[in-house]
């Protein structure tokens, strides 16, 4: 079986990690693009053949251009986008600092957008590629996350115009919108609060990183052959219409 190429960013830990390793199961090699990578999951450290780790601010271009210079150099094609990364600053708006809302902007969208613009390239001249963009459920409308909320509804919005310009060069870009999922950022929740998260879902379940991974991978794979500029929630139902807490 032939060795695919996909990029992961934020790839190294919680969500990122679920998707780097899926991806991996399914013969990938996954290039890691992160700010750091000093304490790598232990799955990670005991395979270092189908994985290479870039470090990179994704909010700066000419960083960005040096992960895909070092792509075109090992690998003869990008078969896949994963853009993961991202950053939480909540607060109510009254209280939130301009610098939380800008820095949410900056990595969750334009982040984003800087890696599709890149990635468009090669796998325009390549004519054929696949983008998954994680959104989240939040983009529905969170309190206290007027930046996060609005940094995703802009990723739903660019994924759906990127499969516009890129659809006639076999190029499929979809986001996935993870809702409650099993982080260390939910479990660093009061018990109480997490509980009655987990009760506001259709489901009275929390996600698992593995259950969005194994939505990217779909994405990204050939069994997704028609579908592009969607959103596949991954939520236990709460996108449905349940109050928003």
């Amino acid at each position: 079986m032939a060795i695919k190429t996909a990029i992961v960013t934020g790839g190294g830990r919680g969500i990122g990690l679920a998707i780097t390793n899926k991806l991996r199961q399914h013969n990938y090699h996954v290039y890691i693009v992160d700010l750091s990578f000093d304490n790598p999951e232990e799955d990670l450290k005991n395979n270092t053949k189908d994985f290479t780790f870039i470090k990179c601010d994704i909010t700066k271009s000419d960083e960005i251009n040096e992960v895909f210079k070092t792509l075109k150099l090992n690998h003869q094609q990008l078969d896949l986008l994963v853009n993961n990364a991202g950053i939480i600053r909540d607060n109510m708006i009254w209280k939130m600092p301009e610098e939380d809302f800008d820095n949410v902007i900056q990595v969750n969208l334009k982040g984003t957008w800087l890696m599709c613009k890149e990635a468009s390239k090669i796998m325009k001249e390549q004519k054929f590629g696949r983008m998954v963009n994680i959104a989240s459920r939040a983009w529905l409308g969170n309190r206290g996350q007027t930046n996060y909320a609005a940094s995703k509804a802009g990723v739903i919005s660019l994924t759906r115009v990127l499969a516009l310009e890129l659809g006639k060069y076999n190029i499929f870009v979809n986001a996935v919108a993870p809702g409650l999922i099993d982080t260390a950022l939910s479990r660093g929740l009061e018990p109480n609060v997490l509980q009655s998260l987990i009760e506001a879902q259709p489901s009275k379940t929390i996600g698992k990183p593995e259950d969005v991974a194994k939505a990217v991978y779909f994405l990204g794979s050939n069994e997704s052959d028609f579908i592009t500029g969607q959103v596949l929630y991954v939520d236990g139902g709460k996108s449905i219409g349940s109050n928003f807490i």
